[in-house]
């Protein structure tokens, strides 16, 4: 499996705090079935986790891969950001203070939880405008989306595509998350199911559960779509249909 959402990066953001951590975080992953995963620091959230790129953030990430390789984790690691859409996030991704997953055509971004929906459509456009496909990161999450049965839709119609968050199934955010992940699930909307892990111990790197969730109420060639092909896509920056 590839996990297309993690912050397994250290020190950075409210995920990962040290190396130590970060590779406990790989182990886990590993042994749970994922070969690899983007690092995905929070960034472009004003006064709380910039994370614009630079040399720091590179030194960090090839001492992550160093390690992991030292170590013979077996994980490969990518760059990547999830870019809160504030409202310079289009100016910073030209200059590449932003960058995308494996510096693909594939942005990973999230909103404020309480976005208005009519803003979220309209960043979501202005991206697309500028030849990018966006990724929402857990739509499920967000109340415009629990609010409105055909938000996900509107998204993808926009040109988006979706990222469900494994431990959404399980309840980990509530119950109207989970209801509103497995709808979208069940209308086939969902491109993506990543961990947005954040720690080896709550809100893990471990995708079996929900992998196994997927294949029981869905079915294997679905799953195997959320977690294998469209991810590997993303590596490769090759087409989604």
């Amino acid at each position: 499996m590839v996990d297309i959402h993690c912050h397994i990066l250290h020190g950075v953001d409210d995920g990962s705090g040290n190396l130590t951590d970060s590779l406990e975080m790989a182990q886990l992953a590993v042994q749970n079935g994922t070969k690899a995963i983007f690092a995905t620091p929070h960034c472009n959230m004003p006064h709380y986790f910039e994370n614009f790129m630079s040399t720091e953030l590179e030194q960090r990430l090839s001492a992550l891969q160093k390690m992991l390789g030292e170590r013979n984790v077996g994980l490969t690691v990518y760059c990547g950001h999830e870019i809160y859409l504030a409202e310079s996030f289009l100016q910073r991704l030209k200059k590449s203070e932003l960058v995308t997953l494996n510096r693909s055509r594939y942005p990973l971004v999230e909103f404020d939880f309480y976005e208005q929906a009519s803003d979220a459509y309209r960043k979501i456009e202005m991206l697309v405008s500028e030849g990018y496909v966006p990724i929402v990161a857990h739509p499920e999450r967000y109340a415009f989306v629990n609010e409105d049965e055909y938000a996900v839709g509107k998204l993808r119609r926009c040109g988006a595509l979706i990222q469900l968050n494994s431990g959404s199934f399980s309840g980990s955010f509530g119950r109207k998350p989970a209801v509103t992940a497995e709808n979208i699930l069940y209308h086939q909307l969902a491109d993506f199911v990543a961990s947005d892990a954040h720690s080896q111990y709550s809100r893990t790197p471990d995708l079996s559960q929900a992998h196994e969730f997927v294949c029981e109420n869905f079915s294997y060639d679905y799953a195997n779509v959320l977690f294998r092909i469209n991810p590997g896509k993303v590596i490769n920056d090759d087409e989604i249909r």
